[in-house]
């Protein structure tokens, strides 16, 4: 039998928050009063370019999303625009900081970025997914202003089979170093566990001499537990060589460390520190977590030794209103929901994603499956006109893949290689797609074993499916040469094709793609693969795939959130198979999964279309519909028995009741083996709509840039919410905030929702206010005709 062992201690900044990624210098962020302009100027590059008519913005920053929706656009993209856009700063850099070496880091530019310094170009990067850093110290004048610019280029706007979002939409750091001093994402850790043997952390160092003299250096690295003991602590010496990097190592002895796991994500903080003569020159303090995990072609997955199956969600990056601008506490609440229903895994489809998404599941004890690509060297289908159907269209990265393929994968590795919640790196997504792109000659035997469409058979001009092997393998070895700790996969489309090929043996584990009905044949006919379900249906048959089989250790369920683009015919923002919706909010589908994920008793009952309404014609008969993972359940309307007591069902994992309806409180119960109550769930009989109530209980944030998320129901005279209500409702801020956006999480409603008016959507409205950077105290009042008015005061410290 082969067994895959991967057993380590990953490491974010978390002691140093002001620049978790970079892991060298002094960092400021840099996102505030950037010039902006939504067009290809000429000149814009320059110093002395007058840019005073231009729109002012704070980064991060996605002009798309503020655009004008339309028909006439691809429904890949969620049907707005791309285009080309300039972006222009003054920075002051002062004249002490002479002999400093200073970065540019960019989170993301989507995409096909140039920046220039004082009108001259520093680089570029065209994938508009991956973290850059360019050195700018030759072009700087210090103790004067400089100009920085960036030009974004995303005329292929129909680039992608989602919403990609455009422009500046991550964070930008000035970064201030030594000019010797640790290499960009130059630490990185793991654990050497042995049996009988007291576990180490394996500290590897690099360090930059950007000097013109050798230096020899001290290297000080301290293990700080999550109770605040140094735990292991060594002090090593090392010379580099003028202008170049050399790299150490060194061990920790750590005993019965506290381990990182889904239900108590311990974390340590390691501080690393580079003295020269006795001086600090360079720190980083980073945050890190101890665990082992296994991968068993015959047992699946184990964590810390035990057994257990990835409840996981594929996400894209974008947050409806916010576009691909998504700040930090908007995925916080997105993945407390997540993990609400019982996800335990995310997959970050089809890219990687902002460093803030795999802080959050680093904090909050939640796998990531980290994937790179969805095209290699050749474009896949885009539709234009609606999703799948029409002519497709032809735009996409692969222009770009083979000059940038692989430096693009190696610096994904390097940037989130010290995350104790990455367990893999998945170097692409249905690439193997039967002629989208490639083919083979089995497509024209026994089709009975695809599960894909095939789109006609074997094409002979079509790329050949045996270069999907050798591509595969110099990925894989490139995310070997940084990071040997974690397996490598991708999600397989057309498994029975690639079966032909060396692609799937390239890979440690190996992703499917709704391919449930291969998992028992190829774990026969492939005993040594490691197979999980990389992507999937929503349906109980492709979760009992999992359950049922020993060998598969999980599924990742297509999606786990609303996502805009790859939209459906107008009207339709985006593609509504997510648990949560656009809002954050849980769909129905989300409450099912709950009920077959979440190991705490929940029950919920809906109606018409399972959603919480009751409100029918008196009398009428209505079927009531129940996901619970209760032992049994019963019904009660307004206090007394209705419907049989149910016990659950294996088959479905969904009860239901068809009773009369009466108005007033329906509760279900759930009830254990012995009868006794372990969950229950209301829906009521609601009025008119009356007044707007605000939901949210915060209502202090932080003067620098915090968010709040204020949720807005209509409600009855009573005070139950109307679900059925959709009223346009007003908000209006007063003070040092500013509205974001409104989302009501309706995919077919396709207004602007970035300005301050917005329908409801089953009742119900979700408001982004963010501070502006000034204390004091922030009215927020939202109003609607007909209905009476609320409003919260906000404090900003």
């Amino acid at each position: 039998m082969k067994q895959i062992l991967f057993t380590f201690i990953l490491l974010i900044t978390f002691a140093k928050p002001a620049f978790p990624q970079l892991s060298f210098g002094e960092a400021e962020k840099i996102n505030e009063d950037w010039k902006f302009i939504l067009k290809d100027v000429d000149n814009a590059q320059s110093s002395n370019y007058n840019d005073t008519q231009w729109q002012t913005v704070d980064l991060p920053h996605d002009w798309s999303v503020r655009e004008q929706l339309s028909p006439s656009l691809a429904s890949a993209t969620g049907y707005l625009p791309g285009g080309i856009g300039w972006y222009r700063k003054t920075l002051s850099v002062p004249a002490d900081k002479q002999g400093k070496k200073i970065y540019l880091y960019f989170e993301g530019v989507y995409n096909r970025s140039e920046v220039f310094v004082n009108g001259q170009s520093v680089g570029s990067r065209p994938n508009g997914y991956i973290s850059f850093a360019f050195d700018i110290t030759s072009f700087i004048e210090y103790g004067k202003d400089n100009r920085i610019a960036v030009r974004v280029d995303h005329s292929q706007s129909a680039d992608s089979r989602w919403y990609t979002g455009s422009g500046i939409y991550r964070d930008v750091w000035l970064i201030y170093a030594n000019p010797t001093h640790i290499a960009q994402w130059g630490v990185f850790a793991y654990p050497v566990v042995e049996t009988g043997r007291t576990p180490s952390l394996h500290v590897e160092v690099e360090i930059e001499n950007g000097s013109d003299a050798n230096n020899t250096l001290t290297v000080n690295n301290e293990l700080i537990s999550p109770d605040g003991k140094v735990v292991a602590g060594n002090t090593k010496k090392i010379v580099v060589a003028a202008g170049r990097k050399n790299k150490l190592t060194v061990d920790l002895t750590v005993k019965n460390p506290q381990l990182w796991n889904l239900n108590n994500p311990r974390l340590y903080q390691l501080k690393t520190t580079i003295l020269q003569n006795g001086k600090a020159i360079d720190e980083t303090t980073t945050t890190t977590g101890f665990r082992s995990f296994t991968f068993d072609p015959d047992k699946g997955f184990a964590l810390n030794g035990e057994n257990m199956k990835m409840k996981g969600v594929c996400i894209h990056h974008d947050a409806g209103v916010l576009g691909s601008a998504v700040p930090k506490e908007v995925w916080k609440r997105r993945l407390l929901t997540l993990k609400e229903i019982g996800v335990n895994a995310i997959r970050t489809s089809h890219n990687p994603q902002a460093p803030d998404l795999y802080d959050l599941c680093d904090e909050l004890g939640l796998l990531v499956l980290n994937e790179a690509y969805d095209e290699w060297e050749f474009p896949k289908n885009k539709w234009i006109e609606g999703w799948n159907v029409g002519t497709p269209g032809h735009q996409g990265s692969f222009d770009i893949f083979g000059k940038w393929g692989e430096q693009d994968l190696a610096d994904m590795v390097r940037r989130d290689r010290n995350h104790v919640s990455v367990f893999a790196w998945s170097i692409g997504n249905e690439v193997d797609y039967p002629n989208d792109p490639y083919s083979h000659p089995i497509l024209d035997g026994n089709n009975s074993d695809f599960t894909q469409a095939l789109n006609g058979g074997y094409k002979k001009d079509a790329p050949d499916a045996n270069r999907l092997g050798g591509i595969a393998k110099r990925l894989v070895a490139v995310v070997k040469q940084y990071d040997k700790s974690r397996p490598t996969t991708a999600g397989l489309a057309g498994v029975a094709m690639s079966n032909e090929t060396e692609y799937p043996g390239a890979l440690d584990i190996t992703g499917y793609n709704y391919t449930e009905s291969r998992y028992v044949s190829d774990h026969k006919k492939y005993p040594n693969r490691v197979i999980f379900g990389s992507e999937t249906r929503h349906d109980l048959d492709a979760w009992k795939a999992v359950t049922d089989n020993e060998h598969i250790f999980g599924q990742f369920i297509w999606t786990g959130i609303d996502y805009l683009g790859e939209s459906g015919k107008w009207p339709a923002r985006g593609f509504n198979s997510g648990m949560v919706d656009f809002g954050g909010f849980i769909k129905p589908r989300g409450y099912f999964r709950q009920s077959l994920w979440s190991e705490k008793p929940m029950i919920y009952i809906g109606t018409t279309g399972v959603l919480p309404i009751w409100n029918f014609e008196e009398e009428k008969t209505v079927r009531v519909t129940c996901y619970t993972n209760a032992a049994k359940a019963k019904l009660e309307l307004n206090g007394k028995p209705v419907g049989n007591l149910q016990n659950y069902d294996e088959k479905t994992g969904i009860l239901y009741w068809d009773i009369p309806y009466q108005s007033g409180k329906l509760e279900a119960i759930g009830l254990d083996k012995d009868n006794k109550e372990i969950a229950r769930y209301v829906i009521q009989s609601s009025k008119q709509p009356f007044a707007l109530r605000i939901e949210s209980k915060e209502n202090t944030i932080s003067q620098n840039k915090n968010l709040l998320q204020i949720v807005i129901q209509i409600v009855d005279e009573n005070g139950v919410p109307v679900m059925l209500s959709d009223n346009e409702i007003t908000c209006q801020i007063t003070g040092p905030a500013k509205l974001l956006g409104l989302e009501a999480s309706n995919n077919g409603d396709m207004t602007d929702y970035t300005d301050n008016k917005q329908r409801a959507y089953h009742g119900r409205l979700l408001a982004y206010i963010q501070a502006t950077g000034e204390t004091g105290e922030v009215k927020v009042q939202f109003s609607s005709p007909w209905l009476k008015s609320t409003e919260t005061i906000i404090k900003i410290k």
